[in-house]
C-alpha cells in the first residue's frame, strides 16, 4: 500500500496481559518486530498503549488506597515507566528509537495546547522515533479524561491525519452475537451508517481491565471513519495482525466511510 505512510495503533490492556493480568512479554516483542518491519517500508507507526495500571499492580500489589480514581492514579504512576522500559528495550533491540508523550484531554483542545502536541509528534516522526502515547493519569481530572485509549488513539490520528487507525483487542473483530457462540460471523467491513450497534451487549470488566468495551470500539471505530481514516478493530494477540492489515489481508473487521 504505497499510500499508506503514517498509522496509529492502539494497543488494549486486555492485549497485553494474561488471565492473571501478568504483561506478556512475548506480544510486546511481536508488536514492536511489525513497527520495524513497517518502519522499514517507510511506513511510521504512532503507538497508544495502555497497560501501565496493571504494570503498576505488579509492582504494587494491592493498596490501602480506598478511592478508586487515586489508586488508578497511582498504580498509573508507578506502572508508567515500567512499561516504558519494557518498550525502550524492545525497540532498541531493533535497532529503533521510541519516546512517550503522555496527554490529557485539554491537550486537543484547538489553540496552543493542540499545536504544541502536533509540533512534539511531527518532531519525534520527523527524527524516526516511534511516539508511544498513553493518558496522563497522574494528573488527568476525572471530568476531562478520555473515555478510553480507544478515544486517545482516535484523537491522535485525527490529530496528526493517520491513514489508519487499527484499535487491537483480544477478539478478531465484530461479530454478529457473541465472538464464542458458533452462530456469530465476523464482520469483515462495515460502513459508517451500517447498524451494527444492535450486535454489541455491555461487557463486564475488572479493575485494572481497561475502561473500553466493544460498545465503545464501535463508536469511535465508526466515529474515525467518518473523518476518513479507515479503522480496524483486530485481535492483537495474532501473529503478524498489524502488517497484514497495511497489506489489506482480511484480517479483523474494518470500518469505511
Amino acid at each position: 500500500m504505497d499510500d499508506i505512510k503514517r498509522i496509529v495503533v492502539k494497543v488494549g490492556t486486555n492485549v497485553l496481559t494474561n488471565k492473571d493480568n501478568r504483561i506478556l512479554g512475548p506480544i510486546l516483542r511481536e508488536l514492536v518486530r511489525q513497527i520495524s518491519v513497517l518502519y522499514e517500508r517507510d511506513i511510521m507507526v504512532v503507538l497508544v498503549s495502555s497497560g501501565s495500571a496493571i504494570a503498576g499492580k505488579e509492582v504494587l500489589g494491592d493498596t490501602k488506597i480506598t478511592d478508586p480514581s487515586i489508586r488508578r492514579q497511582v498504580y498509573s504512576s508507578v506502572g508508567q515507566p515500567r512499561m516504558m522500559r519494557h518498550y525502550y528495550s524492545l525497540f532498541n533491540d531493533y535497532g529503533m528509537r521510541c519516546a512517550q508523550v503522555l496527554a490529557t484531554k485539554r491537550d486537543f483542545d484547538p489553540g496552543k495546547h493542540r499545536e504544541n502536541m502536533i509540533n512534539c509528534y511531527e518532531g519525534l516522526l520527523s527524527e524516526g522515533v516511534i511516539p508511544i502515547a498513553n493518558e496522563d493519569d497522574a494528573v488527568s481530572l476525572t471530568m476531562s479524561m478520555f473515555s478510553d485509549n480507544d478515544e486517545l488513539a482516535s484523537l491522535v490520528a485525527e490529530l496528526l491525519d493517520a491513514d489508519r487507525l487499527i484499535i487491537l483487542s483480544d477478539t478478531d473483530g465484530l461479530y454478529t452475537g457473541h465472538p464464542d457462540d458458533e452462530n456469530s460471523k465476523k464482520l469483515k467491513e462495515v460502513t459508517v451508517d451500517q447498524d451494527v450497534e444492535k450486535y454489541v451487549k455491555a461487557s463486564n470488566k475488572k479493575e485494572g481491565e481497561g475502561r473500553g468495551g466493544m460498545a465503545s470500539k464501535l463508536r469511535i471505530a465508526k466515529g474515525t471513519a467518518k473523518k476518513d481514516i479507515p479503522t480496524y478493530i483486530a485481535n492483537g494477540k495474532r501473529e503478524n495482525v498489524i502488517v497484514d492489515i497495511i497489506d489489506d489481508k482480511e484480517v479483523g473487521t474494518k470500518f469505511i466511510h
